[in-house]
């Protein structure tokens, strides 16, 4: 395969990734294995990946601003956690090789999968979790629930917009506010993901470009569906998604 035909078919799933990473999550489920067919060692691959997340997610970020759906008050709670997390969650990734890393993506990739089956299927956050989520040790959890979606943000990245739908649901937002802070979010912390793995030589910047390409675009198509659809089409956007991922991922070896 030549660099153009691994340029066109990176950016085609680049398209689709950005627009499902917008409007559910879980298109680095498609695109990390994509890279590694392609030729890339795990680490490189997983490297790569946030030249397009990055793009992805400040073309998402202004297209919600745009539709006015966009709580900026939430980043002040996210933002710092998030961060701290994903540069601890990137350290980790950079220190351990290319087999274990590639053995741990296929058993996070089908763990995240199977363990948000059951969420986006409820319409209503339980009253006493939203109650419990209130006052001081309500911002606290938050955060911690923030830094630890952070460290597997800069670890592996993919999945982690079903974990940011969950907090979010649990923090009272409907599911399209929700993938409003989860792309503000992701964009807080992956210029210092990507930053360590460029440092550490695990970025090729072509494929990355590439696939960039395509996510930028897939990612103004996820926000003009989220905010046409509403909340509704949205939940069942994510079920489908959750549940075909898991099937997927039970056999992908």
């Amino acid at each position: 395969m030549d660099g153009s035909q691994a340029a066109l078919i990176l950016f085609v799933a680049g398209l689709a990734a950005g627009t499902l990473n917008v409007i559910a999550g879980g298109g680095s489920l498609l695109t990390l294995p994509l890279m590694i067919f392609l030729g890339l060692p795990p680490t490189v691959a997983n490297g790569t990946n946030r030249v397009a997340i990055l793009l992805q997610n400040a073309a998402a970020v202004w297209g919600f601003h745009r539709h006015r759906v966009m709580d900026w008050s939430w980043i002040r709670l996210a933002a710092i956690p998030g961060v701290l997390g994903a540069g601890l969650g990137t350290w980790l990734a950079l220190v351990i090789g290319d087999a274990a890393f590639q053995r741990m993506l296929a058993v996070f990739m089908v763990l995240i999968a199977l363990g948000t089956l059951w969420r986006p299927a409820r319409g209503r956050v339980p009253g006493q979790v939203l109650r419990g989520l209130e006052g001081a040790r309500g911002q606290w959890a938050l955060r911690a629930g923030f830094f630890a979606i952070g460290v597997y943000g800069g670890f592996i990245q993919a999945g982690i917009g079903f974990l940011l739908l969950g907090l979010t649901t649990l923090a009272g937002l409907d599911l399209v506010r929700g993938n409003a802070l989860k792309v503000l979010f992701v964009l807080a912390f992956t210029p210092l993901s990507l930053a360590l793995f460029a440092w550490g030589g695990k970025v090729d910047w072509v494929m990355g470009a590439a696939l960039a390409a395509g996510n930028l675009v897939g990612g103004l198509v996820g926000v003009r569906l989220t905010v046409l659809k509403g909340h509704r089409w949205v939940r069942g956007v994510v079920t489908v998604t959750v549940i075909a991922f898991a099937v997927r991922l039970l056999f992908w070896g």
